[in-house]
């Protein structure tokens, strides 16, 4: 029998068209240096403004439409590093220039470290005064505001600037995971039932392998992909506790309640939110989320429930396929009801290269979208010609169509809401293409497919990410009372979460409480909480826009327009949502089991 064997591309392999164009931030590698250049001049010039913010309301705003400036240089340049980085991470070059400006970045958080002691060390009635005597601050109003809300947990001006320097060194946990994971990890290949050969990735196995429907194949290579993961598990496992080391000792230096209230701070949500929308999920979507399990065991004919079949096709014989083309039209179809305004920025997306979709080696997993201010979004994606990637494109869309309103209609600093509500718009345009889908198929199997579709949404936010939330709250519960945070104890705390909310229904295996080697969102604070709540939000959004119509989408476009100018449960009640009572994640937990239900009785 004949073998073959799938090469994966190299970057400079690609086609250009599945490439996202990187000239509209900078039209050369050389025109980014020179642009560095400038950068670190200007930092250099930020000493004639210190000791200096409380002498009078001019002096504040020269340095704060300084520091404006700089930071729309910096975010312009450290999105053209990071991009190429994700593109290729294999590059030398993109590793030297993410370091290059990582130095530079560092440079710059502590020559401006001065400007929030500063403001903080302003005395009472100060910040009023000169908002009253210049007008042009107005527009910072806000942000200091805020910033002054933190004053009981700053420290001395010379600590701010010695943690200042300390940010790249602060930044390396996550720096030592994503080169470990992106540029050291080897996976070894498969073979399928005909003997070909069958390249394995974290990518392919994250977006192509997890969702296969032959069971031979998923099987083999989540075998191979944990064989992987056992290999560096110590090493991720010392780079994740000293990224939690570093955040209860920066909590604990700053005098904050707990390592949470210190990372919820920037949420502007309270602990009993946080912890409600934990709980809540936790307790009342595992009865369904089991049903949903046993449903597919049954159907897929499985022996046992493991981990890695629980993304698996319910329906094997209908994996229904799809182009990038005929996906980007269904999208623009779907989001129609949104106006003409938005879906011009889809249409541009689209049309000019914002989408990098190609699979080559190196390339950064998952997808994500970075919207950089004065410039255009740009999402990262690996397209695997199936329909559950328009979701994914969808998703993303959501975000770029939310940051570039915001980015539009805001100044800079204005711009970014809270995390709290970061997820809404993406979800939001999954379940409006999920309605869509719906609403032009009559066929059973395809609706079928759709109520999947949807289902593995809620299973990414409510299940996947809700379930790393509650292992982030014990991991930090056990950090608090001093813990060693080892390989073992996290695969323990993993296995616990994991076994907790599916029971008997899944076979917990040691791939599974390896989870937690997955993600590298345990580097960024509490983010995988904040996609529950975005989604909880998009589903009440998405119910209101049913019963309203029109006065609901202008609504919530005016709340994509408002960027971070209002917390996130003002922007939500804008949108006719109050996520400061229990009802909406109760509705939205009944909506995934109605999902279920219809699921259960199409197979009657």
């Amino acid at each position: 029998m004949t073998k073959s064997t799938v090469k994966r591309l190299s970057r400079s392999e690609v086609p250009l068209e599945e490439t996202w164009n990187l000239a509209d931030l900078f039209p050369s590698e050389e025109a980014w240096k020179m642009e560095l250049t400038i950068i670190e001049e200007e930092i250099t010039q930020f000493t004639r403004f210190k000791g200096t913010l409380h002498t009078n309301p001019q002096a504040l705003l020269n340095c704060l439409q300084s520091q404006e400036q700089l930071q729309m240089k910096m975010i312009k340049a450290g999105t053209f590093a990071n991009l190429r980085q994700a593109a290729d991470g294999t590059d030398p070059r993109h590793q030297a220039n993410s370091a290059k400006f990582s130095t530079l970045r560092t440079k710059s958080i502590a020559a401006l470290s001065f400007i929030t002691s500063e403001i903080l060390a302003l005395t009472n009635g100060t910040l009023e005064q000169f908002l009253n005597e210049e007008p042009k601050l107005k527009v910072y109003e806000k942000n200091l505001v805020e910033l002054l809300e933190t004053k009981k947990h700053s420290l001395l001006p010379e600590t701010e600037e010695a943690l200042a320097a300390l940010g790249e060194l602060q930044g390396a946990p996550y720096q030592i995971y994503q080169m470990t994971k992106l540029a050291d990890m080897e996976f070894a290949p498969i073979h399928d039932q005909e003997g070909n050969e069958l390249p394995v990735s974290f990518a392919l196995y994250e977006n192509r392998y997890e969702f296969s429907s032959d069971t031979d194949s998923r099987r083999k290579a989540y075998a191979s992909f944990v064989s992987t993961l056992k290999q560096y598990k110590n090493t991720i496992a010392a780079a994740y506790s000293a990224e939690v080391k570093k955040q209860v000792t920066l909590s604990r230096l700053r005098k904050y309640e707990s390592v949470t209230h210190m990372l919820l701070e920037p949420h502007q949500v309270t602990l009993d939110m946080y912890n409600h929308q934990i709980d809540t999920i936790f307790k009342e979507l595992a009865p369904h989320m089991r049903r949903y399990a046993q449903l597919k065991k049954q159907v897929l004919g499985l022996d046992t429930m493991h981990f890695c079949d629980l993304k698996a096709p319910l329906d094997p014989d209908f994996n229904p396929s799809t182009t990038y083309e005929e996906a980007s039209q269904v999208i623009l179809e779907s989001l129609k009801k949104m106006g003409p305004e938005y879906v011009e920025i889809i249409e541009r997306g689209l049309k000019e290269r914002w989408v990098d979709r190609a699979d080559n080696i190196g390339k950064s997993t998952g997808a994500f979208c970075s919207s950089p201010y004065g410039a255009h979004p740009y999402i990262l994606i690996t397209w695997e010609n199936n329909m559950r990637g328009c979701f994914t494109l969808a998703h993303e869309f959501g975000h770029a169509g939310h940051f570039f309103l915001a980015n539009k209609h805001q100044r800079i600093m204005n711009v970014r809401p809270s995390m709290y509500f970061i997820e809404a718009p993406s979800t939001m345009n999954e379940m409006l293409l999920g309605q869509h889908l719906l609403a032009v198929h009559q066929d059973q199997q395809m609706r079928r497919w759709v109520v999947l579709q949807l289902l593995g949404t809620y299973y990414h936010n409510f299940v996947t990410h809700l379930l790393e939330a509650e292992y982030q709250r014990r991991v930090y519960k056990l950090a608090e009372a001093g813990k060693a945070l080892t390989a073992k104890t996290l695969s323990d705390v993993t296995g616990e979460v994991l076994t907790e909310f599916w029971a008997d229904t899944v076979e917990i295996d040691e791939g599974a409480r390896l989870t937690w080697m997955r993600q590298p969102h345990y580097y960024m604070g509490l983010y995988p909480y904040t996609y529950s709540a975005g989604l909880t939000a998009s589903t009440a959004v998405v119910q209101i826009i049913q019963e309203e119509g029109q006065p609901a989408v202008d609504r919530w476009l005016e709340v994509l327009k408002a960027g971070g100018t209002m917390k996130p449960l003002e922007l939500l009640k804008h949108a006719g949502v109050d996520m400061s009572k229990p009802e909406p994640i109760r509705k939205a937990v009944a909506y995934v089991g109605s999902l279920i239900d219809e699921l259960e009785n199409s197979y009657k």
